[in-house]
C-alpha cells in the first residue's frame, strides 16, 4: 500500500489550490485523485472571463485560471491520477480507488482533503409535471455541450432558475444564435450574482421573471413548449397567472448540491443547511486529519474564494501531517442567528485560530440598510452596517483572535442581522 502525507479527493480548483498550498507548506508526498479525464474541474468549460481578479489581480477565463494552478502543480511535481474514481475512505484515512491503469488500489494518508465540488440539482427534484421529452438539460450540461463539444442543445430556449450558470448560459446561447425567451425564478429574488444579472440578462434584453416556475411541459419525443405560472409566497401556482412559451429547450439552473456521499460514508458530521461538512477554524471536520474546502463544503460565488479557502485547508493539512497543527481543545460554536442561514466554519478553537479568521455565510432574504452583528454569549462584540445583503451573494466577516481571547469563558458566538 502506497503512503502519502496528504491525499486530495478532487482535482478541480479547490483540489489544485489545496495541493499547491500543502506542498509549499512542507508536505513532501501529495497525491490528487480526480475522476474526470483531466484536472481543472468545471473551470475547463467556463470559457467566459471574470475569473482571477482576487487571486491573480487580472481577468482570466476559466481554462486560463485552471492552467495557472495546473502549471504550479506541475512545477512542484504533484502527481494527479485522472480517470480515477474514489470508492471509499475509512476513518484510518485509507482511500480505496480504481482506474483502468491500476485496477482497484488503496493508498494511506496522514491527512485527507475533501475537494469533490458540487453537482446540479436535476429535474427529478423539482416535481415538474409532464412527459420526459428530449430538450431538457441542466445548465451545466448545456454549457459543456456548447463550449467543449460544439453542440447546440436547441434554438428556442427557456431557463428555469437564476443561478449563475443559468444566467451565464442565457448570454452564451444568445451569442450562439439561439433565442432565450425568459429566465424564470421561483423565489422573489435572483439566485445569482448581480453582475451576472446585468451582464447576461439586462445587456441582452432577456426578461427575468421572479416568483415564477414551470408548471407544465409539452411534447413527448421533443420538447414543444412549457407553461410558466406566478407563485405565491408559499411557492404555490396562482390560478389564472399561467403563460405559455413555445420552445425546444429547457435549461435547469435550480441549485447546486455538494458532492458528499464519500464524506457521509466515512462518518463526517454534516450541516443540514449547507449539505456540507461541519468544520472548525482549520477547515478540519469532526474526524481528525480530514479537511474540506471549496464547493464540497458550501457553494461559493467566486472561484477566487474557493482557492483562498483551499489554500488554508492545504496549509493546515500539511501542519497536521507533520504534527505541527495542535489538537483542538475548547471548541466554541458559531451560531447562525436571525437572518443568517449558516456559518462556515461552524466552530472554532480561539487559541488555535489565525490572527484574522474569515467567517462566511448567506442571508436568508434580501436586507437593505441592515446591521450585521456578532455577539459573544449575548454581549455585542462587533457591529457592521450593510447597505444590502442578498441570499445569492456570499457574505464575509473577519474575527480577530486577540479580541476573542479577551472574552473569558466564551461559550458561543452568534452572527445575526438586525434591521434599523
Amino acid at each position: 500500500m502506497r503512503e502519502y502525507d496528504i491525499v486530495i479527493v478532487g482535482g478541480g480548483p479547490a483540489g489544485l489550490a489545496a495541493a499547491v498550498s500543502a506542498k509549499k507548506a512542507g508536505a513532501e508526498r501529495v497525491l490528487i485523485l480526480e475522476r474526470d479525464q483531466e484536472a481543472g474541474g468545471i473551470l475547463n468549460q467556463c470559457i467566459h472571463n471574470g475569473f482571477g481578479l482576487h487571486t491573480f489581480r487580472e481577468e482570466l477565463t476559466g481554462p486560463e485560471y485552471a492552467m495557472r494552478f495546473l502549471s504550479m502543480a506541475k512545477e512542484l511535481r504533484i502527481p494527479c491520477e485522472t480517470d480515477t474514481m474514489v470508492m471509499g475512505i475509512d476513518r484510518d484515512k485509507v482511500v480505496t480507488a480504481m482506474n483502468r491503469r491500476q485496477g482497484m488500489f488503496r493508498v494511506r494518508a496522514r491527512a485527507i482533503i475533501l475537494a469533490m465540488g458540487c453537482r446540479e440539482r436535476a429535474r427529478g427534484a423539482l416535481n415538474i409535471p409532464g412527459y420526459r421529452p428530449a430538450g431538457i438539460f441542466s445548465a451545466g450540461t448545456a454549457q459543456r455541450l456548447v463550449n467543449r463539444e460544439g453542440y447546440m442543445p436547441g434554438r428556442e430556449v427557456v431557463i428555469l432558475g437564476s443561478g449563475d450558470i443559468g444566467l451565464i448560459m442565457a448570454r452564451r446561447m444568445t451569442l450562439e444564435g439561439a433565442r432565450v425567451h425568459v429566465v424564470a425564478e421561483r423565489l422573489p429574488y435572483c439566485g445569482g450574482l448581480q453582475r451576472n444579472v446585468v451582464q447576461c440578462l439586462y445587456d441582452y434584453g432577456i426578461p427575468l421573471r421572479l416568483s415564477h416556475t414551470v408548471v407544465d411541459i409539452r411534447g413527448r419525443e421533443r420538447l414543444e413548449g412549457v407553461t410558466l405560472s406566478r407563485v405565491d409566497e408559499w411557492g404555490r401556482p396562482v390560478p389564472g397567472m399561467e403563460e405559455d412559451y413555445a420552445c425546444d429547450t429547457l435549461l435547469l439552473s435550480v441549485g447546486l448540491i455538494p458532492e458528499n456521499e464519500l464524506s457521509r460514508s466515512m462518518g463526517v458530521e454534516m450541516d443540514p443547511v449547507t449539505s456540507g461538512p461541519v468544520v472548525n477554524e482549520s477547515l478540519e471536520t469532526n474526524i481528525p486529519g480530514v479537511f474540506a474546502c471549496g464547493n464540497v463544503l458550501h457553494v461559493h460565488d467566486l472561484v477566487d474564494y474557493v482557492s483562498e479557502e483551499a489554500t488554508r485547508a492545504g496549509e493546515n493539512a500539511a501542519g497536521f501531517a507533520s504534527g505541527v497543527l495542535p489538537g483542538a481543545e475548547n471548541m466554541v460554536p458559531l451560531i447562525a442567528g436571525r437572518g443568517v442561514r449558516y456559518c462556515v466554519p461552524g466552530r472554532i478553537d480561539v487559541k488555535r485560530m489565525a490572527q484574522e479568521l474569515p467567517v462566511r455565510f448567506r442571508a436568508d432574504r434580501i436586507y437593505r440598510e441592515a446591521l450585521l452583528t456578532v455577539r459573544c454569549d449575548g454581549r455585542l462584540f462587533l457591529r457592521k452596517k450593510k447597505r444590502i445583503m442578498k441570499p445569492g451573494e456570499m457574505e464575509e466577516i473577519f474575527l480577530r483572535r486577540e479580541e476573542l481571547c479577551a472574552q473569558s469563558g466564551l461559550r458561543g458566538i452568534t452572527i445575526a442581522v438586525e434591521e434599523e
